[in-house]
């Protein structure tokens, strides 16, 4: 299987709220990995559609981002998780 390493940008400019995923942590289809107070309020949360590991975590609590702003990268796992 061929690896694939998939960047997770933020969707919003805004402040990071919280991060709530680790280094090298499993993480799975859809899950949330990271919230973000977007300029206007509104809490956004970020997730990605593949399961994997977290290969490198980019941003902390109270980071400023923008929509350019890589978050994390995730190496995907290749196991369907999804259900009907």
């Amino acid at each position: 299987m061929p690896r694939i390493e998939e960047t997770v940008y933020s969707s919003c400019s805004g402040t990071v709220e919280k991060v709530l995923t680790k280094k090298d942590n499993h993480v799975y289809e859809w899950e949330r990995l990271f919230l973000i107070k977007a300029n206007n309020g509104k809490i956004e949360e970020i997730s990605i559609g593949i399961s994997g590991h977290v290969t490198s975590l980019n941003v902390k609590d109270g980071q400023k981002v923008d929509t350019e702003t890589a978050l994390a990268v995730i190496k995907d796992d290749w196991i369907i998780t999804g259900s009907e």
